[in-house]
């Protein structure tokens, strides 16, 4: 799957442009999709008008998002993470590591551990990341995202950091990647809220087979989408 994605230059642009407007748009981002392509993939054709933050939480998603694909055969580990965070918060809110302060999540009623349990926390996630068994990769990504997400070890961006990790544990599995549309924003929230592994869990398999059934449009030749025109009109 990391080849396909890194050698269709369609499918690429699509699923990066799709995985930065929602993931953004979920955390309250107004830019269009229009004006996210045109900010991520510099198609100067397009006039954007945002703030400089938006145009910084588009740039540094896609690197994000590139260093993920690029390491997503390793090991999870801490630097891994941290890269990760500290790239989505570039010219934003410079952060050097996990967090030293505490925090709220908005519309929450979980709190996040105090900082100076942050640490261990993050040591411990990864090692039940890789050391427990589960029936799935999609399990798996369920139960780390929601464990993520409540150990908050970011000054901020943890909710985009937590959704490239997804993709993360999509890719190494050779499963299409999960974009979570902003429209289910609410659903997507209230499955972490009440810590529901098993809905979570299908959640991502429903996205994942949704990213499969559009990978297989793209992949069609014109012919085979001509023919489907036809028996459609």
């Amino acid at each position: 799957m990391i080849e396909f994605i890194r050698s269709n230059q369609g499918y690429f642009e699509d699923f990066i442009t799709r995985n930065i407007y929602h993931s953004n748009r979920i955390e309250g981002s107004t830019l269009s999709y229009a004006e996210t392509y045109a900010i991520v993939f510099n198609d100067n054709s397009f006039t954007v008008s945002a703030a400089p933050r938006e145009i910084y939480e588009a740039i540094n998603l896609k690197y994000a998002l590139a260093y993920m694909m690029e390491h997503c055969q390793e090991p999870l580990s801490l630097d891994l993470i941290k890269h990760i965070g500290i790239q989505i918060n570039k010219n934003i809110n410079e952060i050097d590591g996990f967090r030293r302060v505490p925090v709220m999540i908005r519309g929450a009623e979980h709190v996040p551990p105090a900082p100076g349990m942050v640490p261990n926390m993050m040591m411990q996630f990864i090692y039940n990341y890789e050391k427990t068994v589960f029936s799935s990769p999609f399990e798996r990504a369920a139960q780390a995202h929601i464990d993520f997400e409540r150990i908050h070890p970011f000054a901020d961006g943890n909710g985009r950091t937590g959704r490239v990790l997804i993709n993360y544990e999509m890719l190494r599995n050779d499963l299409p990647p999960v974009v979570i549309p902003s429209d289910q924003r609410t659903e997507y929230f209230k499955l972490i809220a009440d810590y529901d592994v098993p809905g979570l869990t299908k959640f991502f398999e429903e996205l994942s087979a949704r990213e499969q059934a559009r990978i297989d449009q793209l992949q069609m030749e014109p012919t085979e989408l001509e023919d489907e025109e036809t028996l459609e009109s």
